[in-house]
């Protein structure tokens, strides 16, 4: 990603590195003291500090074998963020969410990520 990339462009990115596992591509989009936040109590609540941190948290996140289906990209003057439906299966448990994931930008990369949720409680049920 370069500077010059427009945060639609930037979202677009972070979306596809997500879906195809391209941690080290996730993590050029990412400044070295990046943070995201999730709500919830479960194993990826909390916030995540640091770009390699918020790469992990990614990679955790994917190990459960969502489906990011996206929904829309959305932009401001100076930040973007990804509306997304997150779909998942296992045996004893599913996953059926909206969510917008609020990237703020600093100098054409993401500075900070935040996620809001449709389904705190489905999201603490999933992710044990």
């Amino acid at each position: 990603m370069s500077i010059s990339e427009t945060p639609h462009a930037l979202g677009r990115s972070f979306h596809r590195a997500l879906t195809s596992g391209d941690w080290d591509g996730i993590r050029a989009l990412l400044h070295d003291d990046a943070t995201w936040t999730l709500p919830g109590d479960n194993t990826v609540s909390g916030t995540a500090e640091g770009a390699d941190a918020v790469v992990e948290r990614a990679q955790r996140i994917a190990s459960y074998g969502l489906n990011f289906e996206l929904l829309h990209i959305l932009v401001s003057r100076e930040n973007m963020a990804l509306s997304l439906h997150n779909t998942a299966r296992r045996e004893d448990a599913v996953l059926d969410e909206y969510l917008a994931t609020v990237c703020r930008l600093r100098d054409g990369k993401i500075a900070s990520i935040e996620t809001y949720l449709s389904d705190v409680s489905g999201m603490n049920a999933f992710f044990v």
